[in-house]
């Protein structure tokens, strides 16, 4: 299985990744706001911002490499997820990241940890199929 697969080989750096990514995903739910603007100026963010930090991730030595897709990826949604997040809870009392509610900090945190046991149990399972 694929997903079982990618679970495995998470490292602890995209396992923080998709952390913040389900941070991110229920305060848009919980926030969501359908003007055009908010997205337009989200993806247009993306795209100056994207591009920027694919010029400053290159050698400076000229020669250019190849770099995997989901890196370049990465590179735009950031700045797109950064920006309609400002955008979208502008106005709703946060503090730094968190939500004014307990309910909404709970359900991420959650979220979150649910996300990181499924990890921590494919690996176990994993280790433990894989050792003599």
């Amino acid at each position: 299985m694929p997903l079982i697969r990618y679970l495995q080989n998470l490292s602890t750096g995209r396992t923080i990744l998709w952390c913040y990514f389900i941070w991110w995903a229920l305060s848009i739910v919980n926030h969501f706001d359908s003007t055009p603007r908010i997205w337009l100026t989200s993806l247009g963010l993306s795209g100056i911002i994207g591009a920027a930090l694919i010029l400053s991730t290159r050698p400076s030595s000229g020669n250019a490499t190849k770099t995997d897709p989901w890196v370049i990826f990465r590179l735009f949604l950031m700045p797109f997820c950064v920006s309609s997040f400002s955008a979208l809870v502008k106005s709703a009392g946060y503090m730094l990241v968190f939500p004014p509610s307990w309910r909404e900090n709970a359900t991420g945190a959650g979220l979150i940890a649910l996300f990181l046991l499924v990890v921590w149990a494919v690996k176990k399972a994993h280790a433990a199929i894989g050792t003599p």
